[in-house]
């Protein structure tokens, strides 16, 4: 198994304002400051949780601490459609080993401010016009045309924009980068995504603890898997008065 990219294999924490306030008291925030940082995998780190539980803010807070815009894009990429901060991101600090040749946050919601600043720049390597196609044809256009070896890539739940066959298409774009010497932080609710072999699944539960935890183990393959073997029951269950 490639050992992936390895450009941060830790990020640590600086003391948080005393004041109380979001994302702060989110309590994954909480147990990354009571650890003094959070461990990445030199491939592949995936991060999953309930809606809420603050995985994305994590992974918004590292894209800016790596240097890349908050909205989305690369390091060069200096676009904003709204003010706003990681006020988490002020508090970590970077370990780098060594810099990547290539870097890109791919958030979903903001996908459409992507394509369109890269419309206005007249960028290529895109694999052409993103506004042409699908929003899944254009997050799998980047995958396979922007995302280079070497390079350090976050996705914020990029099976929003993905049908089934689109996300194993990316799981083995991502398994082919990792032993090209890439890097991946990913929030992701898929239990395709997280199969790929190898990966470090990081969950965190109800009460913010962030664990590495097994496949078979992840919440969003338990509860496909449950609702997969009995679908008339749950939705009996789910639907009762």
């Amino acid at each position: 198994m490639a050992s992936g990219g390895g450009f941060v294999t830790w990020v640590r924490t600086q003391p948080p304002p005393s004041a109380e306030e979001h994302p702060f008291t989110l309590p994954v925030v909480r147990e990354v400051f009571a650890r003094g940082g959070i461990g990445l995998d030199p491939g592949v780190t995936f991060l999953v949780g309930d809606n809420g539980s603050g995985k994305s803010t994590l992974l918004e807070a590292l894209a800016v601490v790596f240097g890349m815009n908050l909205e989305g894009g690369s390091r060069n990429f200096r676009f904003s459609t709204r003010t706003e901060r990681s006020a988490l991101a002020e508090h970590l600090v970077a370990r780098w080993r060594k810099r990547p040749r290539a870097d890109f946050f791919l958030r979903a919601e903001s996908f459409y401010n992507v394509a369109t600043q890269v419309e206005r720049l007249g960028v290529s390597g895109y694999g052409g016009p993103l506004h042409e196609r699908s929003h899944g044809e254009s997050f799998l256009d980047l995958a396979l045309n922007r995302f280079w070896p070497d390079g350090l890539y976050l996705l914020d739940e990029p099976e929003a924009a993905l049908s089934v066959r689109g996300c194993l298409a990316l799981l083995r774009r991502i398994h082919d980068l990792r032993e090209q010497r890439c890097q991946f932080v990913v929030a992701t609710h898929s239990p395709i995504l997280l199969a790929l072999p190898g990966a470090l699944i990081l969950q965190i539960d109800e009460d913010g603890a962030l664990s590495p935890t097994g496949y078979d183990e992840a919440e969003p393959v338990r509860l496909t898997r449950a609702f997969l073997a009995a679908p008339d029951r749950l939705m009996r269950e789910l639907l009762a008065d």
